[in-house]
Protein backbone atom coordinates (compact mmCIF):
# COMPACT_ATOMS: atom_id res chain seq x y z
CA UNK A 1 0.00 0.00 0.00
CA UNK A 2 1.24 3.45 -0.90
CA UNK A 3 1.55 5.86 2.03
CA UNK A 4 2.40 9.56 1.67
CA UNK A 5 4.15 11.11 4.68
CA UNK A 6 4.07 14.87 5.20
CA UNK A 7 4.15 17.43 7.97
CA UNK A 8 5.65 17.19 11.45
CA UNK A 9 4.26 16.48 14.88
CA UNK A 10 2.22 13.65 16.42
CA UNK A 11 1.45 10.84 13.98
CA UNK A 12 -1.96 10.88 12.27
CA UNK A 13 -3.11 8.25 9.74
CA UNK A 14 -5.70 9.22 7.10
CA UNK A 15 -7.69 6.52 5.28
CA UNK A 16 -10.00 7.37 2.37
CA UNK A 17 -13.38 6.00 1.31
CA UNK A 18 -14.56 3.59 -1.37
CA UNK A 19 -13.41 4.35 -4.96
CA UNK A 20 -11.23 7.25 -3.75
CA UNK A 21 -7.57 7.65 -2.79
CA UNK A 22 -5.50 9.56 -0.25
CA UNK A 23 -5.36 12.66 -2.43
CA UNK A 24 -9.05 13.25 -1.74
CA UNK A 25 -8.00 14.58 1.69
CA UNK A 26 -6.07 17.53 0.24
CA UNK A 27 -8.47 20.16 1.68
CA UNK A 28 -7.86 18.61 5.10
CA UNK A 29 -4.16 17.77 4.84
CA UNK A 30 -3.25 21.41 4.21
CA UNK A 31 -4.33 22.61 7.69
CA UNK A 32 -3.46 19.34 9.46
CA UNK A 33 0.15 19.12 8.25
CA UNK A 34 0.93 22.16 10.42
CA UNK A 35 0.11 20.10 13.52
CA UNK A 36 0.80 16.45 12.66
CA UNK A 37 3.06 14.03 10.87
CA UNK A 38 0.50 12.73 8.38
CA UNK A 39 0.46 9.22 6.92
CA UNK A 40 -1.98 9.36 3.98
CA UNK A 41 -2.90 5.89 2.74
CA UNK A 42 -3.99 4.63 -0.67
CA UNK A 43 -5.94 1.43 0.03
CA UNK A 44 -5.35 -1.67 -2.15
CA UNK A 45 -6.66 -1.27 -5.69
CA UNK A 46 -6.96 2.52 -5.29
CA UNK A 47 -4.76 5.43 -6.33
CA UNK A 48 -1.04 4.64 -6.30
CA UNK A 49 -1.86 1.25 -4.72
CA UNK A 50 -3.88 0.16 -7.74
CA UNK A 51 -1.59 -2.81 -8.41
CA UNK A 52 -1.65 -3.97 -4.79
CA UNK A 53 -3.70 -7.18 -4.93
CA UNK A 54 -4.27 -7.32 -1.16
CA UNK A 55 -7.95 -8.03 -0.58
CA UNK A 56 -9.90 -4.86 0.20
CA UNK A 57 -11.09 -6.11 3.56
CA UNK A 58 -10.96 -3.70 6.56
CA UNK A 59 -9.46 -6.26 8.92
CA UNK A 60 -6.78 -7.31 6.42
CA UNK A 61 -5.92 -3.71 5.53
CA UNK A 62 -5.70 -2.76 9.20
CA UNK A 63 -3.34 -5.66 9.87
CA UNK A 64 -0.98 -4.67 7.03
CA UNK A 65 -0.99 -0.99 8.02
CA UNK A 66 -0.38 -1.70 11.70
CA UNK A 67 2.79 -3.50 10.68
CA UNK A 68 4.09 -0.43 8.82
CA UNK A 69 2.93 2.59 10.80
CA UNK A 70 4.02 4.10 14.11
CA UNK A 71 1.69 4.47 17.07
CA UNK A 72 -0.77 7.09 15.88
CA UNK A 73 -4.23 8.56 15.82
CA UNK A 74 -6.22 7.01 12.97
CA UNK A 75 -8.72 9.04 10.93
CA UNK A 76 -11.04 7.19 8.56
CA UNK A 77 -13.64 8.56 6.17
CA UNK A 78 -16.60 6.38 5.17
CA UNK A 79 -15.14 2.95 4.18
CA UNK A 80 -11.82 4.06 5.70
CA UNK A 81 -13.54 4.31 9.07
CA UNK A 82 -14.05 0.54 9.07
CA UNK A 83 -10.29 0.11 8.64
CA UNK A 84 -9.65 2.46 11.57
CA UNK A 85 -12.15 0.57 13.74
CA UNK A 86 -10.52 -2.78 13.01
CA UNK A 87 -7.07 -1.36 13.77
CA UNK A 88 -8.30 0.03 17.09
CA UNK A 89 -9.96 -3.26 18.03
CA UNK A 90 -6.96 -5.36 16.98
CA UNK A 91 -4.07 -3.42 18.60
CA UNK A 92 -5.21 -0.94 21.20
CA UNK A 93 -1.61 -0.02 22.13
CA UNK A 94 -0.84 1.03 18.54
CA UNK A 95 -3.84 3.35 18.15
CA UNK A 96 -3.92 6.44 20.39
CA UNK A 97 -7.41 7.44 19.27
CA UNK A 98 -9.69 7.29 16.26
CA UNK A 99 -11.53 9.98 14.32
CA UNK A 100 -14.46 8.69 12.29
CA UNK A 101 -15.78 10.96 9.53
CA UNK A 102 -19.12 10.00 7.96
CA UNK A 103 -18.67 6.33 8.73
CA UNK A 104 -20.94 3.78 10.35
CA UNK A 105 -20.69 0.47 12.21
CA UNK A 106 -23.31 -0.80 9.73
CA UNK A 107 -23.96 0.87 6.37
CA UNK A 108 -27.09 -1.09 5.39
CA UNK A 109 -30.41 -0.82 7.20
CA UNK A 110 -32.06 -3.73 9.02
CA UNK A 111 -35.12 -4.34 11.19
CA UNK A 112 -33.03 -3.43 14.23
CA UNK A 113 -31.04 -0.71 12.46
CA UNK A 114 -32.96 2.16 10.87
CA UNK A 115 -29.81 4.26 10.38
CA UNK A 116 -28.55 2.66 7.18
CA UNK A 117 -29.06 2.80 3.42
CA UNK A 118 -31.63 0.37 1.94
CA UNK A 119 -29.95 -2.80 0.68
CA UNK A 120 -31.38 -2.33 -2.80
CA UNK A 121 -29.33 0.86 -3.20
CA UNK A 122 -26.14 -1.13 -2.72
CA UNK A 123 -27.48 -3.85 -5.03
CA UNK A 124 -27.96 -1.21 -7.73
CA UNK A 125 -24.38 0.01 -7.30
CA UNK A 126 -23.11 -3.57 -7.35
CA UNK A 127 -24.92 -4.30 -10.62
CA UNK A 128 -23.82 -0.96 -12.04
CA UNK A 129 -20.15 -1.79 -11.46
CA UNK A 130 -20.44 -4.67 -13.91
CA UNK A 131 -22.23 -2.59 -16.55
CA UNK A 132 -20.39 0.73 -16.37
CA UNK A 133 -18.21 1.32 -13.34
CA UNK A 134 -17.39 4.93 -14.28
CA UNK A 135 -21.09 5.83 -14.39
CA UNK A 136 -21.60 4.02 -11.07
CA UNK A 137 -18.83 6.02 -9.41
CA UNK A 138 -20.42 9.19 -10.82
CA UNK A 139 -23.71 8.25 -9.13
CA UNK A 140 -21.88 7.57 -5.89
CA UNK A 141 -20.15 10.96 -6.05
CA UNK A 142 -23.51 12.65 -6.57
CA UNK A 143 -24.83 11.00 -3.39
CA UNK A 144 -21.73 12.10 -1.50
CA UNK A 145 -22.20 15.73 -2.55
CA UNK A 146 -25.92 15.81 -1.70
CA UNK A 147 -26.63 17.79 1.44
CA UNK A 148 -23.71 20.15 1.01
CA UNK A 149 -24.45 23.87 0.93
CA UNK A 150 -22.33 23.94 -2.23
CA UNK A 151 -23.35 20.59 -3.72
CA UNK A 152 -22.61 21.40 -7.38
CA UNK A 153 -19.19 22.85 -6.63
CA UNK A 154 -18.39 19.92 -4.35
CA UNK A 155 -19.49 17.42 -6.99
CA UNK A 156 -17.24 19.11 -9.58
CA UNK A 157 -14.35 18.95 -7.11
CA UNK A 158 -14.98 15.26 -6.39
CA UNK A 159 -15.12 14.49 -10.11
CA UNK A 160 -11.80 16.26 -10.62
CA UNK A 161 -10.10 14.41 -7.81
CA UNK A 162 -11.52 10.89 -8.03
CA UNK A 163 -9.27 9.70 -10.90
CA UNK A 164 -6.34 12.03 -10.18
CA UNK A 165 -4.19 9.03 -9.23
CA UNK A 166 -5.54 6.73 -11.93
CA UNK A 167 -8.61 4.54 -12.06
CA UNK A 168 -9.32 2.11 -9.22
CA UNK A 169 -9.24 -1.62 -9.75
CA UNK A 170 -12.63 -3.08 -10.65
CA UNK A 171 -11.92 -6.08 -8.41
CA UNK A 172 -11.21 -3.78 -5.46
CA UNK A 173 -14.37 -1.78 -6.13
CA UNK A 174 -16.45 -4.98 -6.08
CA UNK A 175 -14.76 -6.19 -2.89
CA UNK A 176 -15.32 -2.85 -1.21
CA UNK A 177 -18.98 -2.76 -2.19
CA UNK A 178 -19.42 -6.21 -0.70
CA UNK A 179 -17.87 -5.01 2.55
CA UNK A 180 -20.22 -2.03 2.71
CA UNK A 181 -23.18 -4.37 2.15
CA UNK A 182 -22.21 -6.84 4.88
CA UNK A 183 -20.14 -5.01 7.53
CA UNK A 184 -21.66 -4.90 11.01
CA UNK A 185 -19.42 -4.05 13.96
CA UNK A 186 -22.12 -2.63 16.22
CA UNK A 187 -21.48 -5.30 18.84
CA UNK A 188 -17.87 -4.15 19.22
CA UNK A 189 -18.43 -0.43 19.78
CA UNK A 190 -18.25 -0.77 23.56
CA UNK A 191 -14.90 -2.58 23.24
CA UNK A 192 -13.01 0.46 21.98
CA UNK A 193 -10.41 1.15 24.63
CA UNK A 194 -9.21 4.50 23.33
CA UNK A 195 -10.98 7.85 22.87
CA UNK A 196 -12.85 8.42 19.63
CA UNK A 197 -14.41 11.36 17.81
CA UNK A 198 -17.35 10.87 15.45
CA UNK A 199 -17.85 13.66 12.90
CA UNK A 200 -21.17 13.48 11.06
CA UNK A 201 -22.69 15.38 8.16
CA UNK A 202 -26.15 16.55 9.19
CA UNK A 203 -27.53 16.09 5.66
CA UNK A 204 -25.50 13.01 4.73
CA UNK A 205 -27.48 10.74 2.35
CA UNK A 206 -25.15 7.73 2.77
CA UNK A 207 -24.41 7.67 6.51
CA UNK A 208 -27.20 9.27 8.54
CA UNK A 209 -25.98 11.40 11.40
CA UNK A 210 -28.11 9.22 13.69
CA UNK A 211 -25.83 6.25 12.94
CA UNK A 212 -22.77 8.13 14.15
CA UNK A 213 -24.60 9.58 17.13
CA UNK A 214 -25.58 6.04 18.13
CA UNK A 215 -21.99 4.81 17.76
CA UNK A 216 -20.64 7.64 19.91
CA UNK A 217 -23.16 6.87 22.61
CA UNK A 218 -21.88 3.30 22.97
CA UNK A 219 -18.60 4.33 24.56
CA UNK A 220 -17.85 6.74 27.44
CA UNK A 221 -14.60 7.80 25.73
CA UNK A 222 -16.37 9.02 22.56
CA UNK A 223 -17.18 12.52 21.36
CA UNK A 224 -19.61 13.60 18.68
CA UNK A 225 -19.62 16.53 16.27
CA UNK A 226 -22.33 17.27 13.70
CA UNK A 227 -21.59 19.58 10.76
CA UNK A 228 -24.13 21.09 8.36
CA UNK A 229 -22.83 19.17 5.35
CA UNK A 230 -23.22 16.03 3.27
CA UNK A 231 -21.02 12.93 3.19
CA UNK A 232 -17.70 14.78 2.81
CA UNK A 233 -17.66 17.49 5.51
CA UNK A 234 -13.92 18.05 5.07
CA UNK A 235 -14.51 19.67 1.67
CA UNK A 236 -16.58 22.74 2.50
CA UNK A 237 -15.73 22.70 6.22
CA UNK A 238 -12.06 21.72 6.22
CA UNK A 239 -11.10 24.27 8.88
CA UNK A 240 -13.87 23.19 11.23
CA UNK A 241 -12.96 19.51 10.82
CA UNK A 242 -9.23 20.19 11.20
CA UNK A 243 -9.80 22.26 14.34
CA UNK A 244 -11.87 19.43 15.82
CA UNK A 245 -9.11 16.92 15.07
CA UNK A 246 -6.46 19.19 16.63
CA UNK A 247 -8.58 19.62 19.78
CA UNK A 248 -9.20 15.88 19.97
CA UNK A 249 -5.50 15.12 19.64
CA UNK A 250 -4.70 17.66 22.33
CA UNK A 251 -7.01 15.88 24.75
CA UNK A 252 -5.21 12.54 24.42
CA UNK A 253 -2.56 11.20 26.71
CA UNK A 254 0.90 10.92 25.16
Amino acid sequence: MHIDALGAGPDLVLIHGWAMHGGIFEPLTQPLREHFRLHVVDLPGHGYSRDDATRLDPETCAHHLLGRLPRAIWLGWSFGGLVSLHAALAQRDAVRGIVQIATSPRFVDAPDWPHGVPLDIFAQFDAGLRRDYRATIERFLALEAMGSDHAQAELRDLRTRVFARGEPSLAALAQGMRVLETADVRAHMSELAMPSLWIAGRRDRLVPAAAMRWAAQQNPHAGYLEIASGHAPFFAHATQVADAVVRFAGSLAA
